[in-house]
């Protein structure tokens, strides 16, 4: 069986795309916070495990016009020494929730990240330690955090948000511009996912549950939500 190391996954922006596609869903009704464009919000999500994968941790976000000012995520219980893909989700047509096990459409017993963008949507800033923070380095594993004994604490500053395609909006392609996607983060629609299952606990991310469903050249195990919450 072929098998991918933690270090040595690969990168795939089609991928992306399939995803930002996926961005639909009913809509539920919330009480948001007051946020007008200029005004500081600090906002929090308490990190729970997704798929039985036994992780947990906190995600404090600054969010100032359309920058999020600073961001931290601390997180444990992940599969150990392993790279893990985190982002931030939003669709406007979206539950703005994390996915629960009915939305597991294949019976296969996971939700894998497709099957939970009716909940949390489309990615639309990816949590990098370095470099590009768009959709665009959605599965960059390279510059992910990697845990350390299943633990990490990840850590940033001055992260733009951007305009995204396929985030439910009425433009076209379904895009929203920076300050939409923005808006809604501030107003507590924003989701944070952590990625990454080593289901069979054999210490890498293998092909044992198939291959994921955003590349078929990766396996399910390095991209399955582990751990979400929402930004409130």
């Amino acid at each position: 069986m072929k098998r991918y190391s933690m270090g040595i996954l690969g990168v795939s922006t089609v991928a992306l795309l399939a995803v930002a596609a996926l961005g639909s869903g009913a809509a539920q009704a919330h009480t948001p916070q007051p946020a007008g464009p200029g005004k500081t919000v600090t906002l929090t999500a308490d990190l729970t495990e997704l798929n039985g994968s036994g992780a947990s941790g906190i995600a404090t976000a600054t969010i100032r016009n359309q920058r999020i000012k600073h961001i931290d995520v601390h997180a444990s219980g992940l599969t150990p020494d392993a790279p893990h893909a985190q982002h931030i989700h939003f669709g406007d047509q979206a539950l703005h929730e994390c996915p629960t096990p009915a939305l597991d459409s294949n019976g296969d017993g996971r939700v894998n990240t497709a099957e939970g963008i009716p909940a949390y949507g489309p990615v639309v800033v990816s949590l990098n330690t370095t470099g590009d923070t768009t959709p665009a380095s959605f599965l960059d594993v390279t510059r992910f955090p990697v845990s350390e004994d299943g633990s990490y604490d990840y850590s940033r500053d001055n992260i733009r948000i951007t305009a995204v395609a396929g985030t439910g909006f009425t433009g076209p392609d379904g895009a929203g511009t920076a300050r939409q996607i923005a808006e809604a983060i501030r107003k507590g629609e924003g989701v944070v996912v952590i990625h990454g299952i080593d289901y069979n606990g054999n210490g890498e991310y293998d092909f044992s549950s198939g291959a994921s469903e955003l590349d078929p050249n990766l396996p399910a195990e390095a991209t399955d939500p582990a751990a979400c919450g929402v930004l409130h």
